[in-house]
């Protein structure tokens, strides 16, 4: 919540600005401020400001030229919010952009207030905890800017997520957005995908508990309006959807639920993004929607006859444990030629058997947004089962599937694409079969000589990895 600020105000609009003990550049430096730090004015002497600054309890005296005095009467609330509309769409300048938000706040009347504050304070919030999370050479000046605006109420989150921490802004300010009658449809969608972020969810969230935020998520963004939104805010809109959906596809799964309308509904919503709207700086958020709808794309294709020699089965073992066994058609009471349990997601319908190897290939998705391949085939007389995963990395996001086969040189052709540290990468590779070692890999398809001859005809079709 924005706490109300005192009278005889001025802001610090600079960064390192020096709280001296006396009126002069030889004083001892007690303190330095930041932008975006309220203090109150308590006098002048020659190019110095006498002041006293409350977060921090002390006074000294800074230099004219740092700060500028805010006044908080209704008369002054036009003049605030013209600079708090310069300085939202200005990066670097959040703290000292949220502290004006939080002057304009206090000098406008109640009659007049819309949503365009809070939502101007939240995105600013919303940038600033991005800074917090990303890699910077300045992250003792971000650091200080959390500080300063946690004085007006502008909360952070933080967790740990694969051996690095994460900030995001808890999201008070665009709920308040969305209660406000007078909300324009961008301000309305701008919250709810402020609210909805993947990268914001609470990894040690249980499955209950992050079922429920799922089903919130997915009734707030199935709330929003399309008609008026700009071009790129729609396509935000629908790349947002189409995650959530995947989640909930998952999650269905997992518990044993049809997840293919689920998936489905994550398909069209994807399909719905024009990328070309969402410029340079938000490709991500088409590249996560992709990469998460990719890693539940076989919900959608319902399980057929399993052709050749090879037959997989699956059964239930251990709870949330599911079994897959490997046998031979023509020899039905014999034992299994492999067999091994998972508690991944087993999606039989990817089953691909590759007569000529021999080898049978299936998806299996142990996390969300993490799908696996298990390769099945024969070495030295004797059958086994290898894993390829996405990266060699700690899981974030990220599938691999099969492209297609080589016979002559017995080569996979396999898709990885993989998130890791906020970068999207998607390679294509041939592997092989003997030993899963990359003979080749390429950025494109197009690279590979093998890829445009022998690719998969229903892979071709159906994946997303061309897109």
């Amino acid at each position: 919540m924005i706490l109300a600020l005192a009278a005889t105000l001025a802001i610090v609009v600079q960064d390192h600005t020096s709280l001296r003990a006396a009126p002069a550049s030889s004083a001892a430096e007690m303190t330095a401020l930041w932008q975006g730090d309220v203090i109150e004015i308590r006098g002048e002497r020659a190019e110095y400001l006498k002041i006293y600054d409350y977060r921090r309890e002390r006074g000294g005296y800074l230099k004219r030229e740092a700060v500028r005095p805010v006044g908080l009467t209704e008369a002054d609330a036009p003049e605030l919010l013209a600079v708090l509309r310069f300085l939202r769409e200005s990066p670097g300048s959040e703290a000292l952009g949220i502290s004006y938000g939080a002057a304009y706040l206090k000098a406008v009347p109640t009659r007049s207030l819309t949503a365009e504050p809070f939502d101007a304070i939240a995105r600013m919030a919303e940038r600033l905890a991005d800074a917090a999370s990303g890699n910077t050479n300045h992250l003792a000046d971000v650091a200080a800017h959390l500080e300063v605006v946690e004085q007006f109420g502008v909360h952070m989150r933080s967790f740990e997520r694969n051996g690095r921490m994460h900030v995001c802004y808890d999201g008070e300010l665009f709920r308040r957005a969305l209660s406000l009658t007078r909300a324009s449809a961008e301000e309305r969608a701008h919250a709810a995908l402020g609210l909805t972020r993947p990268d914001c969810i609470d990894p040690n969230l249980g499955p209950v508990q992050r079922a429920s935020l799922d089903d919130e998520r997915r009734e707030l963004l199935d709330q929003i309006e399309e008609r008026e939104l700009s071009v790129m805010t729609r396509s935000r809109l629908h790349a947002r959807r189409a995650g959530v959906w995947a989640s909930v596809a998952y999650e269905q799964a997992r518990h044993g639920k049809a997840p293919e309308l689920a998936a489905q509904r994550a398909l069209a919503e994807l399909l719905a993004v024009h990328p070309n709207d969402l410029g340079d700086d938000r490709q991500n958020e088409y590249a996560d929607a992709a990469l998460r709808v990719s890693a539940v794309r076989w919900a959608t294709v319902t399980t057929g006859k399993q052709p050749g020699q090879l037959i997989l089965s699956a059964s239930a073992s251990e709870p949330g444990q599911t079994c897959i066994a490997l046998e031979e058609a023509h020899r039905e009471r014999a034992a299994p030629l492999v067999r091994r349990c998972t508690y991944g997601i087993v999606w039989m319908a990817s089953a691909q058997v590759i007569s000529q190897g021999p080898a049978l290939l299936l998806a299996v998705q142990p996390l969300e947004s993490w799908r696996e391949l298990w390769v099945f085939h024969e070495i030295a007389g004797s059958w086994t089962i290898d894993v390829l995963s996405p990266g060699a990395d700690e899981p974030e996001e990220g599938y691999v599937e099969f492209a297609g086969f080589v016979p002559g040189t017995r080569r996979l052709l396999i898709v990885r694409e993989v998130k890791d540290h906020s970068r999207f990468r998607r390679r294509f590779e041939e592997l092989r079969l003997d030993d899963l070692a990359t003979v080749r890999l390429a950025s494109t398809p197009e690279l590979l000589r093998d890829f445009g001859r022998w690719q998969d005809v229903e892979w071709r079709r159906n994946s997303l990895a061309l897109r």
